[in-house]
């Protein structure tokens, strides 16, 4: 039984990618770029859901490995970089070393004093970004002048074109949601479980709390940052205003929205919020102000979250009816 539902499980996650392949060849420019976003905000809400939906750490700092992965890899093609890849893996060295570096500092505590002290930091490396004027541009931003070209099957695709860049996305993502999954449903993953559940007890049966806690943090911040080179590869730059504890609260919007500690929340949630801002914004500039009256009925009715609500309705009623 437990094979067959697995199967089930492979087979869907395989037509869903087959149809996000499809949706540039098929989708105006506008609605391929809204789903190239998405896509990257996603990724950044995923790692954040590590932390709080599977550790239950509350980060308003993710931002900033967001902004280190961005200006990684603005740095690495400004100064005659020529591949996406390594500048890619550029911003995922930079998110993951600045993670271990202030997670060893922030681990050892919990709740809201974790949570400050990710967001005094986070704020740090906006200052930092905002004030460097000779590394990061200032407030201005650092360009991105010339992406170079992606190299597939021996032929040469321009990441100018919004197809090329939506599919570029989708697969670094698609392998970032692999190995993420891979963290989650091992025993690492179960060991994170544990602790958002007890870290009193795991502690007394002889696990690193804090070890398994910094392992998780750099993780989740290696993974902002690659989200961070993509959204970089994106835009064609990097700029402070990414770096905000303001900008921290979106992937804590997605994951409320999609549900936190289910897996697919956040990205559901990035759909959502987009979704509703596309929708919001034709009719008014205030779009924050609707997407705050839609918030507040969503946690006190759907406290799992939308997808996470779904899916434990189905579950119910599958019971039900055994």
């Amino acid at each position: 039984m437990e094979a067959v539902k697995k199967h089930k499980r492979v087979l869907t996650l395989l037509m869903a990618l087959v149809f996000l392949m499809v949706c540039p060849f098929v989708l105006p420019v506008y609605w391929t770029m809204i789903l190239t976003e998405i896509l990257i905000m996603g990724l950044l809400a995923m790692s954040f859901n590590l932390l709080f939906g599977y550790t239950g750490l509350l980060s308003f700092g993710q931002a900033g490995f967001f902004g280190v992965g961005a200006y990684a890899t603005a740095l690495f093609l400004s100064n005659g970089g020529s591949s996406l890849v390594l500048g890619l893996a550029a911003a995922l060295v930079a998110g993951a070393a600045t993670a271990a570096v202030i997670g060893f500092l922030c681990v050892r505590r919990d709740e809201i004093y974790f949570a400050m002290i990710t967001l005094g930091f986070g704020m740090m490396l906006y200052t930092v970004a905002h004030n460097w004027f000779d590394l990061t541009g200032g407030s201005d931003g650092l360009p991105v002048m010339n992406l170079p070209p992606l190299n597939v099957l021996g032929g040469q695709f321009s990441l100018f074109d919004p197809a090329a860049m939506y599919l570029f996305v989708l697969s670094v993502v698609a392998v970032c949601i692999f190995f993420l999954w891979r963290v989650v449903w091992y025993p690492f993953g179960l060991m994170l479980a544990a602790i958002r559940e007890n870290k009193q007890r795991l502690s007394f049966v002889g696990a690193g709390v804090q070890n398994l806690r910094l392992t998780a943090f750099a993780i989740a911040g290696a993974m902002a940052g690659i989200a961070g080179g993509l959204f970089c590869l994106f835009n064609a730059m990097a700029t402070p205003d990414i770096l905000h504890w303001g900008f921290s609260a979106r992937p804590v919007l997605m994951t409320v929205l999609g549900g936190s500690g289910i897996f697919f929340g956040p990205l559901f949630g990035a759909a959502i919020f987009f979704g509703l801002e596309q929708l919001i914004t034709d009719l008014t500039e205030n779009w924050m102000i609707f997407l705050g009256l839609i918030l507040i009925p969503v946690v006190i009715y759907f406290p799992r979250g939308i997808l996470g609500s779904l899916i434990y309705w189905m579950r119910t009623r599958t019971k039900r009816t055994r």
